[in-house]
């Protein structure tokens, strides 16, 4: 009996299944249905709005027609206006053709006119050409002439400036090396400003030991004293168009090798130009100036102090040489040289 009721239980199942099935497929019937429906409204929908845009284009063109026809009417009467202005040109034509002939005939008695004048012409050509070539003669002469003239100005005038700048930079130099005396022995110094240079010599030994290159004391009090007074004198703003190098040289005695003391000259040369450069007194402006034109040389002894009796000095060629050099130096010393062409060099071996 067991098994009867459950193939009953089975069978009620089944049945609620279909049923189920049955109502799911009815629910889709009618969904279909409906998206049929919705699909024939939006057609026809689209179908109404089409033909009014149809309908709406059709006036448009109909309008467009009787715009077409009203030019078509003044396309004709324009014709007819061009027909009238043709027949007044064909008339007009006519009426040149006339006076054209007249022209031809009064061309030609121009034309035999023209053959007078061109033998007139002619001769008058040959009698311009004598003349220019007479013109072209005298012109070359008075060209060549002229270029000599301006030769000569330019020449003057670049003498005339040179010998200004000449005199402008000999005295600005001498200016520069009377300062300099002036503020040195104002100052109590007892270093000697050459008059012609304006070369200072400071001797070595103040500055440095034998065969070293690190500045003393001495040499660092000399240089508190001796730098603001000769910065001061060659930084004024009046020198400073004229101003273009400032050189410290280092020089040594013979003892030793060239090389050698050629390394320690420029070692000292260096050591003093750096203590300048650091002194607390040389700020700013003044101390980007004398960047750019100060440098340091190393001379070993090739140029040495010589006694009277021709030996060497070796104190005195060991030294440290403040120079300074303007701007057209070289200009003038060949000028110099150029003027004075027997001077011979002066100094040592």
């Amino acid at each position: 009996m067991a098994r009867r009721v459950i193939k009953r239980s089975s069978g009620g199942d089944r049945g609620a299944a279909w049923i189920s099935y049955s109502d799911m497929m009815a629910a889709l019937l009618l969904l279909f249905v409906l998206v049929l429906c919705y699909s024939v409204y939006q057609y026809f929908a689209m179908l109404e709005t089409k033909s009014a845009e149809l309908l709406e284009k059709e006036s448009l063109l109909i309008i467009q027609q009787g715009t077409l026809d009203d030019q078509a009417i003044i396309l004709a009467d324009k014709q007819a206006e061009l027909d009238l202005k043709q027949s007044e040109l064909d008339a007009m034509l006519i009426l040149l053709g006339d006076q054209q002939s007249t022209l031809d005939s009064q061309s030609a008695t121009l034309a035999e006119q023209q053959i007078i004048i061109i033998a007139t012409q002619a001769l008058l050509s040959e009698r311009e050409t004598e003349l220019a070539a007479a013109n072209l003669a005298l012109d070359a002469k008075q060209l060549a002439l002229d270029d000599a003239t301006l030769l000569l100005q330019q020449q003057q005038l670049a003498l005339t400036t040179q010998q200004k700048r000449l005199d402008d930079l000999v005295g600005v130099k001498s200016q520069i090396i009377q300062e300099l005396s002036t503020a040195l022995t104002g100052a109590g110094l007892t270093a000697t400003v050459d008059r012609n240079t304006g070369d200072i010599v400071l001797e070595s030994t103040v500055f440095f030991d034998v065969g070293k290159n690190g500045i003393k004391e001495s040499g660092k009090k000399l240089l508190d004293r001796f730098i603001p007074v000769y910065l001061g004198v060659l930084l004024q703003p009046e020198y400073a168009d004229f101003l273009g190098e400032i050189i410290i040289e280092g020089h040594t005695d013979t003892q030793g090798t060239y090389l050698r003391n050629l390394e320690l000259s420029q070692e000292r040369a260096l050591s003093v130009a750096s203590y300048c450069l650091q002194m607390p007194g040389v700020t700013g402006e003044k101390r980007e100036l004398l960047r750019s034109i100060l440098t340091a040389k190393g001379r070993s002894y090739s140029n040495p102090v010589y006694n009277a009796d021709g030996t060497i000095n070796m104190d005195a060629s060991r030294r440290v040489e403040f120079k300074f050099r303007l701007k057209d130096t070289e200009m003038i010393d060949e000028i110099r040289n150029i003027l004075t062409p027997q001077a011979t060099p002066q100094g040592g071996q």
